[in-house]
């Protein structure tokens, strides 16, 4: 569900999920906001998996929440 397997497309795998939500993430958003910006994306989805893959950004350091927005981080 994370990384793509040979039944989970890597646009469909969390980690392709992330990826769109960093595409999208060019100035600090709120969650709402980005999720706006996100909902009509095919391979995001659903909320849930919109979070999912916002959680794992946040414990790989992909990003981060200052002042109630996420911001992207430095790579």
């Amino acid at each position: 569900m994370i990384l793509p397997t040979k039944h989970i497309p890597q646009n469909e795998a969390l980690i392709g999920v992330g990826a769109t939500v960093l595409k999208h993430l060019n100035a600090p958003l709120t969650v709402s906001s980005l999720w706006e910006r996100l909902r009509s994306e095919p391979n995001v989805g659903t909320f849930e998996r919109f979070v999912l893959a916002a959680n794992l950004l946040y414990l790989i350091g992909a990003l981060e929440i200052k002042d109630g927005l996420l911001v992207r981080t430095a790579s």
